[in-house]
């Protein structure tokens, strides 16, 4: 076999350190799909179709070891490294090496030789051997063989798939479990010691499925096929292998290029830093497009190689994978599924080989760089490329993602307020300035009108005369003593923050008696009332244990938009269609503030306090307005239609290129000069308050407008890290769940699994920060933990689809809203026996019906009232025995 030097590829504007071609050999290969092995420093690969060559990457000495007399079809290291082992497979053969033993023939003049541990399988497409090497997977046709890597010696047949296995793999942390893919497009899960089958899926593609890598870390499967699809499922215990996450390779691949070509031209550079990309999506006319099937999955030192740049990304606990492809190589984010890097053969001109047949890569990076081994697709040429992970993330990440030395986003405030920010402006209008009427710092006594203003008591000479003059109140110090204790064990609650997530139901409620939908939620932030704005105009506030309605706010002429609750639990904001904006009292049920629709030309959104009770932030078209406000409840007889509290704008905010704004969110639990936006055109802006102006833009946030973003505020019975107060979520219909750190602008995990394409399903992150709650088209709430994308678990029993869902900030309850009337809670489930069974409760306006309870002795039934079956549900979750 002819071999060539080594040779950088530079690739005409590119990097020539990105990839190098150490070593190109050219001579007959086997003619079908055969495996190739690359690791522990060595590639391994057939020579002259039958001979076996393993390279040593360190001497570059090669190893011949001859010994088939068929092509060599599959090629497999072994997993320990003394003794390393490598097994090779033929059609006759299927032989084990052990590395050392042959290298020491070989020095001394004697011709090495290997274990033969299988005769006569039949074409052999794929080979692995088990974690501790003592015994081999042969996928041979359309069964798999477990041989001894000692001895020939078959242990276990494996037979149940109808097409040819093209891959199989050991479950590390499951004793004697194996799983294999293979071309009629399912994949098993197999008990090698029993022979029997434990899991099969269905049909999953129309494509045969050709890789296969399970995931150690997030006990995960993935599994590619033919056409570019990329497949997760889940095998953790009880999860019953669900699937995770479903990844088209060419749209991710097609939509971080355009990324890339918009970021460097944004900056001048779109025609070098993003010549890779957009070679790829700009296709010339009479071209066909063609398949990208993925011939490799493998796991990638992706962070690695960044171990001496601190911060520079902030999801260095996550998992990333190489993906091996006919076209290039690919690195894959499995936590948020979005591709970190791309690398295209075509690209490099000095590369001798552009498309491959078969692909192998090292697992381990040595120095920041990677070994990978290639076949040509339409040539007998091999090909070992080096490729410098370090240096090709940097040429397509520099354009678009911050360093970490800069200076970086920030929920919480951290420096002081400018002398021109709008909200020192704001702060001033709300100053109380000093009377003009003072004169030498003396204040001096009003002249009063002969008309009284306000109401004078009777004498008491037309009511009837007391018979007890004086009655003393015996029990003042026992109701300040309940009070005070009672705001003192409020004060001094506590939020579990290893609590178990809530998933145990507890009760549903029925809000009224026509179906109504229930179009936004929002909690005191003490934990003690809930208020729910109905499509009905009305806002209903409750108790935390929804037992009474406490209010019926009525007064707009619209559906309810938004409520907020302010950060003394005092005011309540409500913004409806009507194109008016209400702030009630928690104590009464009039408003306190009414702005009319002469101030608003479109229905206002996403109204909330700001800045600590400050100010009210609120969206109207593409803008969203500050707002400086003072609140007057005091009641005059003669002017008892006139408003006393007074608004004013301070400042008007637009949002770049969008026709409306489609979700507002702003921290007011602590000072923050933060608010995020999305818009219409699918983008994020992300807004300075303290500066006044706009300091980034993330576009394409999803691939529909986002309709809802949710920040982890925490709450006041709960403590976080400062950091993880820049973590927000959003969502968009169909298109999942996305976490994002606010210091580096991306996304740091997707959630799936819940569907979301009818109703724009809502979302709330657990006031511990540990979980996720959605909504869903399926009837069902989800409940995912944020390390995770899959969900922990599923709450059912709901009638309809849950649009809404809240956290109680004060104990571990979820309420889950459906999109009619009716609300679900859900508690924590904690270890132990149950002490007290859930109780139903129903209620209707402020009529309550009667409740059925079932305790440890005694069981109490009453008839329930029927209501219609789209009746909006809710559910409620609490721990074990009532207590948190």
């Amino acid at each position: 076999m002819e071999s060539a030097g080594a040779c950088c590829a530079s690739g005409g504007s590119r990097d020539a350190a990105v990839v190098c071609e150490k070593l190109l050999l050219k001579g007959k290969l086997p003619e079908p799909f055969f495996q190739l092995a690359c690791g522990h420093h060595r590639c391994a690969y057939p020579v002259h179709r039958n001979v076996l060559c393993v390279w040593n990457i360190a001497t570059a000495q090669p190893l011949y070891l001859s010994g088939h007399h068929n092509s060599i079809s599959a090629l497999s290291f072994g997993s320990k490294i003394d003794p390393l082992l490598v097994c090779s497979a033929s059609h006759e053969h299927v032989i084990v090496w052990n590395l050392d033993e042959c290298t020491q023939k070989v020095q001394e003049g004697f011709t090495p030789r290997g274990i033969v541990i299988g005769t006569l399988l039949g074409t052999v497409l794929h080979i692995r051997f088990s974690p501790d090497d003592q015994q081999v997977a042969v996928c041979a046709g359309n069964q798999i063989y477990m041989l001894s890597a000692k001895e020939e010696a078959i242990l276990a047949k494996l037979d149940g798939h109808v097409a040819p296995v093209t891959a199989a793999e050991f479950c590390t942390w499951e004793k004697s479990m194996l799983i294999s893919v293979s071309e009629d497009r399912t994949f098993k899960v197999w008990d090698y010691s029993t022979n029997q089958l434990i899991y099969q899926s269905g049909i999953i593609t129309a494509c045969p499925l050709l890789s296969l890598l399970i995931d150690e870390e997030n006990k995960q499967i993935i599994t590619g096929c033919a056409e570019g699809q990329l497949w997760i499922f889940s095998l953790i215990s009880g999860h019953n292998y669900r699937c995770v996450a479903h990844i088209d390779l060419k749209k991710e691949q097609e939509k971080f290029c355009n990324k890339v070509w918009k970021s460097g031209k944004e900056i001048g550079e779109g025609q070098n830093n993003s010549k890779l990309c957009k070679t790829d999506n700009m296709r010339p006319e009479g071209s066909v497009e063609t398949s990208l099937p993925i011939l490799l999955i493998e796991h990638c030192d992706f962070f690695v190689c960044f171990h001496d740049e601190e911060n520079t990304y902030s999801s260095q606990n996550t998992s990333c994978f190489w993906i091996g492809t006919s076209t290039g190589l690919l690195i894959i984010n499995l936590a948020n599924f979005e591709l970190e890097t791309t690398l295209s053969y075509r690209d490099y001109s000095d590369l001798s080989i552009q498309i491959a047949r078969s692909c192998a890569l090292m697992r381990k990076a040595a120095n920041g760089k990677v070994l990978c081994l290639i076949t040509s697709m339409f040539e007998d040429m091999i090909a070992v490329l080096e490729v410098n992970l370090a240096a090709l993330v940097r040429t397509q990440h520099n354009d678009f993602l911050p360093r970490g030395n800069e200076k970086s986003l920030s929920v919480i405030a951290r420096c002081t307020l400018l002398a021109s920010s709008p909200l020192c402006k704001g702060l001033e209008r709300n100053m109380k300035k000093p009377s003009s009427k003072t004169l030498g710092g003396k204040n001096t006594v009003k002249d009063k009108p002969l008309v009284f203003h306000n109401k004078i008591k009777s004498s008491g000479y037309s009511a009837a005369p007391r018979m007890t003059m004086f009655s003393p109140n015996a029990n003042l110090k026992k109701q300040k003593a309940s009070k005070w204790k009672a705001s003192c064990e409020c004060e001094n609650k506590e939020y579990p923050l290893k609590s178990c997530p809530p998933i145990r139901y507890e009760k549903e409620v029925s809000v009224t008696c026509k179906p109504t939908p229930i179009f936004c939620v929002e909690y005191s932030g003490d934990g003690e009332l809930l208020a729910c704005g109905q499509a009905d105009s009305t806002v209903l506030i409750f108790n935390s244990n929804l037992t009474d309605v406490r209010h019926v706010l009525s007064g707009h002429d619209g559906a309810l938009n938004s409520v907020g609750w302010s950060h003394d639990r005092k005011w309540l904001v409500s913004a409806s269609e009507d194109r008016t904006l209400r702030v009630w009292s928690a104590c009464n049920k009039k408003p306190a503030l009414i702005l009319g629709k002469e101030k608003f030309h479109k229905p206002v959104r996403f109204a909330q306090f700001y800045f600590m009770d400050t100010f009210i932030l609120l969206c109207c078209g593409a803008e969203f307005h500050l707002l400086s406000f003072h609140l007057d409840t005091t009641n005059d007889d003669l002017k008892r239609y006139k408003q006393r509290s007074v608004c004013k704008l301070v400042e008007k905010f637009p949002m770049t290129s969008t026709m409306e704004i489609t979700s507002l969110s702003a921290v007011n639990e602590f000072y923050s000069y933060i608010v995020l936006a999305a818009g219409s055109n699918r983008a994020l802006e992300v807004f300075d308050l303290n500066a006044g102006c706009s300091t980034a833009v993330i576009r394409e946030a999803h691939v529909r407008s986002v309709h809802q973003i949710c920040q982890n505020k925490g709450s006041s019975f709960s403590t976080q890290q400062p950091e993880a107060y820049n973590l927000f979520l959003t969502t968009a219909a169909g298109d999942g769940i996305k976490l994002w750190d606010l210091r580096t602008l991306r996304c740091e995990r997707r959630f799936e699994g819940h569907s979301s394409r009818c109703y724009p399903c809502g979302i709330a992150v657990s006031p511990c920060g540990r979980f996720i709650a959605s909504g869903s088209d399926d009837k069902c709430a989800y409940i995912y933990e944020m390390r995770s994308s899959t969900f922990l678990c599923k709450l059912g029993r709901h009638t309809e689809s849950v649009i809404n869902v809240c956290f109680n900030p004060s104990s571990p309850q979820v309420y889950s809203f459906c999109s009619w009337q009716d609300i679900e809670c859900n508690t924590s489930q904690e270890n132990g026996a149950v002490k007290d069974k859930p109780h139903f409760i129903n209620c209707q306006g402020k009529q309550m019906e009667k409740v059925r309870e079932r305790g440890k002795g005694r069981r109490r039934t009453a008839e329930r009232q029927q209501f219609s079956t789209q009746d909006q549900q809710g559910w409620i979750l609490k721990p074990e025995g009532g207590r948190f």
